[in-house]
């Protein structure tokens, strides 16, 4: 059961497979932001790839895990962040410069936050890995 957050659910449930080594891992309920959220895994490489399974509720997400991931999880509250102001974030989330990705929801979609300061929009933060 996942409670009130589905978001820090599934970050954990990934998390915790890594963590024993576990190739395959079901994420379940599926949600859009959880599928963006996949996608920028498998952009910066922790993820070897994922699909999203229809079993007529909710659905889920199969998601294939190479051992990349040391740690992530969502950001609470989900703090602002602008356009040149992403170290900030990354020195308080990540464990160092240029190592690990901050995941951002900007008004051009859900992507890291190298991309948004290449495309110079802000956003909210809202997950980190490395």
């Amino acid at each position: 059961m996942t409670g009130n957050d589905p978001l820090a659910a599934a970050l954990s449930e990934l998390n915790n497979a890594e963590s024993v080594g576990h190739l395959n891992q079901t994420v379940q309920p599926a949600s859009n932001i959880i599928g963006s959220i996949l996608e920028v895994f498998y952009d910066r490489g922790y993820v070897d790839g994922f699909q999203f399974v229809d079993d007529g509720k909710a659905g889920r997400f199969e998601v294939e895990l190479k051992g990349a991931i040391n740690e992530c999880g969502p950001v609470k509250p989900r703090y602002s962040a602008k356009a040149d102001g992403y170290e900030k974030w990354e020195k308080r989330f990540l464990p160092a410069r240029d190592y690990g990705t901050l995941i951002v929801s900007t008004s051009e979609g859900i992507m890291s936050h190298y991309e948004a300061r290449e495309a110079g929009v802000g956003g909210q933060v809202i997950a980190y890995v490395y």
